[in-house]
């Protein structure tokens, strides 16, 4: 049986910020806000011509959870987003006020550049190679 991510998930301090940012900026869409009582919601976003894995936005629930927004993995790159068209996608973010650590550069497996979502969460937009 074939297996695939249906969600991942990220830690985030406030829902309404992270969809606007992930819809607006990114241009994710917004395929599920479910309310799920007391103050939790199930949201899930995915980016688009995505068929399969999603984004789940989880509310941190506690000091701990908290601590870990915006830095889930120590500080070294998160997700990692591919595209069929690096500079399109790169221009239309960058246009959209979101904040990209390097230029973009050219490696064996494509075209990719760092850039941080709203709480610094670091992540690569990927043209892969043979993509291109």
């Amino acid at each position: 049986m074939p297996q695939h991510f249906g969600a991942l998930a990220l830690i985030v301090d406030d829902y309404d910020a992270a969809i606007d940012f992930y819809t607006r900026k990114i241009g994710f869409t917004l395929v599920e806000d479910t309310p799920l009582g007391g103050g939790k919601r199930w949201v899930l976003l995915s980016p688009p011509g995505a068929a399969e894995t999603r984004l789940l936005l989880a509310k941190a629930a506690d000091a701990g959870q908290r601590t870990r927004v915006g830095d889930q993995t120590g500080g070294r790159v998160f997700l990692f987003l591919h595209t069929d068209d690096f500079r399109r996608d790169h221009d239309r973010m960058r246009k959209n006020g979101v904040r990209f650590l390097e230029a973009p550069r050219r490696e064996p497996y494509g075209t990719v550049a760092v850039f941080e979502d709203l709480y610094g969460n670091k992540w690569d937009l990927v043209q892969p190679a043979d993509a291109a």
